[in-house]
């Protein structure tokens, strides 16, 4: 029995949509990627409707969707948000909403074989949204919580070498500690995350029961999460 998913993400400045089709012996992926700032609105359901098309795949025939649910830009997290739950709502189908940071990893793995991740991801206000992850044959493991926090005070787990910084994080290179940049052999800022590991991540979730109602699953915001003080 094949299974069709369908992914979207506006989480960055880039906008992507993956139609996954696997059954017990094939899988494939059909996906289109555009760095698109502030055209996320515009682009991301046309993106729909071309991944669809190219796979030639009705929207019925689709089995789940999913999408970037964050850490990320506010406005574009909501974007995809409202499309994948509109969707999900219209086709009566389970809803997924899939990490930034983990897809990411997941994107560094299969495309440089790297095994020990850092990911982080511009969160302005001086801030990265950060996690650090061990990769082993398309397989992650998350060793520190996703977390928002000055690029100062991020550390890595003590007992795993060759670090490698992935995502617009590391764009604030000399804000991170002497310490942390000693322990990473290179970082590489160029990579957004995409719907494509987006789609494989969700097809792992989906396999285990993981699909929720659409009205269930919400943005990942992270600095929701924090505390704020007033200065003394």
């Amino acid at each position: 029995m094949s299974l069709y998913l369908l992914a979207l993400d506006a989480s960055s400045s880039a906008c992507s949509a993956a139609l996954l089709r696997q059954d017990a012996d094939h899988s494939e992926c059909v996906a289109r990627f555009e760095m698109t700032p502030r055209a996320h609105t515009r682009r991301l359901l046309p993106m729909v409707n071309e991944v669809l098309g190219d796979a030639q795949v009705t929207s019925s025939q689709l089995d789940a969707i999913a999408y970037g649910h964050g850490p990320g830009s506010f406005t574009g997290l909501r974007i995809a948000a409202g499309a994948a739950q509109g969707l999900a709502f219209g086709l009566d189908r389970p809803l997924l909403g899939i990490s930034t940071l983990e897809a990411l990893a997941l994107q560094a793995h299969r495309r440089y074989h790297l095994r020990h991740v850092v990911t982080a991801l511009d969160a302005r206000m001086g801030e990265v949204y950060v996690a650090t992850w061990h990769c082993l044959h398309d397989s992650l493991r998350l060793q520190s919580a996703e977390a928002v926090m000055a690029p100062d005070a991020v550390t890595l787990p003590d007992e795993e070498p060759d670090w490698v910084g992935i995502g617009s994080g590391f764009t604030r290179w000399e804000q991170f500690s002497a310490p942390l940049q000693a322990a990473m052999t290179q970082h590489l800022t160029d990579l957004e995350p995409r719907a494509e590991e987006m789609a494989w991540l969700a097809a792992r979730d989906f396999a285990v029961g993981l699909g929720q109602p659409a009205h269930a699953v919400q943005p990942v915001y992270l600095r929701n999460q924090v505390a704020w003080k007033k200065p003394a």
